[in-house]
């Protein structure tokens, strides 16, 4: 099995700040997305990946966000699985500084 990329939350910050498009995923649950959110992430809640398989291309990569990095790994493994580019923002919420929404 290959390993999962990772993105820190600094390189995800200055890749939004120059204005790159990203397709972000935030799996965490609607309580913990009450308290904030990256701008643009699309939430769908770990349990909800399954299935929304349609919303991913497998032509795009996607970025994955929880609280510490460990749900996101988990869909990240899963979706790395099923043949999608994925890439984990390790440290999660807990390690981002940026803005919320």
């Amino acid at each position: 099995m290959d390993e999962i990329k990772i993105i820190t939350p600094e390189e995800l910050q200055k890749k939004l700040v120059a204005g790159e498009k990203l397709e972000l995923v935030d799996v965490r649950e609607d309580e913990e997305v009450a308290e904030g959110m990256i701008p643009g992430a699309k939430h769908i809640r770990m349990g909800d990946i399954p299935a929304n398989l349609d919303y991913f291309d497998k032509n795009k990569e996607y970025i994955f966000i929880c609280r510490s990095s460990r749900r996101s790994e988990n869909v990240c493994l899963y979706l790395q699985d099923q043949g999608y580019k994925v890439r984990n923002m390790i440290g999660g919420m807990m390690n981002w500084s940026g803005e919320t929404k």
